[in-house]
């Protein structure tokens, strides 16, 4: 297929290693298969949560962290004035991704140091191994290890 200009679009594989880029970003062998796998099949689910009939279909309404704290904390803006019902439900979600995603990545670092105990520094590592989360660099001081 032609896109417009007559440039030809690239190949759906190449598009789908783009999307999957950071999500292997500091990981190597089998701990970047593990990572890549979950993200592809948190998307397939995420995709399949509106389908009629399907297992995920209530995969929004329940969640591991409590809504009122999670709109407590976003009240601490002083701009914001007014949250729908909807918003805490998609910040819970996106709050467990963010959780279950640095776990894995500092269950890696442990598994390589042959522990199976998570310590402070396999995470502080985790978070340095990836520019994701580089947002995260004046709250995680970065001698932890």
């Amino acid at each position: 297929m032609q896109a417009l200009g007559g440039n030809e679009e690239p190949p759906a594989e190449t598009d789908e290693l783009d999307v999957f880029h950071n999500v292997g970003q500091g990981l190597a062998g089998r701990y970047r298969e593990i990572m890549v796998q979950y993200w592809q099949q948190l998307i397939n689910e995420i995709e399949s949560t509106n389908e009629p009939g399907s297992p995920h279909r209530d995969d929004f309404k329940s969640h591991s962290l409590p809504l009122a704290r999670i709109k407590k904390v976003m009240k601490t803006d002083e701009d914001v004035k007014m949250i729908s019902a909807e918003a805490p439900i998609l910040f819970a979600k996106a709050c467990e991704i963010f959780i279950t995603e640095l776990t894995m990545r500092a269950w890696c670092i442990a598994e390589e140091n042959k522990r199976r105990t998570l310590q402070k520094q396999d995470i502080a590592q985790a978070l340095q191994k990836s520019d994701m989360f580089d947002f995260l660099i004046d709250i995680v001081p970065r001698g932890l290890e």
